[in-house]
């Protein structure tokens, strides 16, 4: 079944306070990397947890055509502030992590596939080192591994570079692009980093107050218009000599 994502008329509310209003995406496909772009207080993180199964909401989400279910085991969501860490080594957690649903890697072919996706991540030094005496980056790592591990049809993230150094957060955009199509799920990334939504991403969906502004392919989505509309800043996205586009800003509007 192909994991495409549709988002049919969703609407999230805190009381009387609409956060998110009458959101329509559809056809997020299977193999794509999504960035969910806009300003602080945009609705970008409710939206994600409305996604997960973790905010009350109005609307539909289907997966493959069908009304998705977080307790299917179809979605994995790793939240921008972690929960405290318990007193378990890397590898325990991910064995646990992959025992959460039927499908896990873990229960499926064991020590060695965890191992090798610790490999793949670039902390396998990690794997016998208790979580609790982690730094925040590399707990954020070890995040991303729990997430993967369970395979699921849609992964969602929430700022997963913001405790990263650089060369990580390349490597980790690098890697959750590469890991997306070859599982063929759907990936949705929150992030401010515009630059890394232009080099790493598939689509972008950009929001500001609750509502979806724009909805297509990076270059498409960041330009000159949205920076302003969106941002409040003057800017520009050029490409360097490589050919890769990047976002400069010159000021902020009086």
């Amino acid at each position: 079944m192909s994991a495409q994502l549709d988002i049919r008329q969703l609407a999230v509310s805190y009381g009387k306070r609409q956060v998110i209003r009458a959101l329509d995406v559809s056809a997020l496909h299977a193999g794509e990397v999504a960035a969910l772009l806009g300003p602080n207080g945009s609705g970008k993180s409710t939206l994600l947890r409305a996604l997960a199964g973790l905010q009350p909401c109005r609307g539909e989400v289907l997966l493959g055509g069908r009304p998705m279910s977080p307790r299917r085991g179809e979605v994995a969501y790793l939240p921008q502030t972690l929960p405290p860490a318990v007193h378990l080594t890397v590898f325990e957690s991910l064995m646990v992590a992959g025992q959460a649903t039927a499908s896990g890697l873990a229960r499926r072919h064991g020590d060695e596939q965890v191992f090798r996706l610790l490999q793949t991540l670039g902390i396998e030094q990690l794997a016998l080192r208790h979580l609790d005496q982690l730094s925040g980056g590399q707990r954020q790592l070890v995040g991303i591994a729990q997430a993967l591990i369970r395979e699921p049809s849609l992964l969602l993230l929430d700022e997963p570079l913001s405790a990263l150094d650089l060369n990580y957060q390349f490597h980790v955009m690098d890697l959750l692009r590469r890991e997306t199509r070859q599982r063929q799920m759907v990936t949705v990334i929150v992030l401010h980093d515009l630059n890394a939504a232009l080099r790493h991403c598939d689509r972008a969906l950009m929001l500001k107050d609750g509502e979806l502004l724009a909805n297509g392919r990076p270059a498409e989505v960041i330009d000159d218009a949205s920076l302003s509309a969106v941002y409040g800043v003057r800017g520009r996205v050029e490409r360097c000599s490589q050919g890769v586009a990047h976002v400069l800003v010159d000021g902020l509007h009086a």
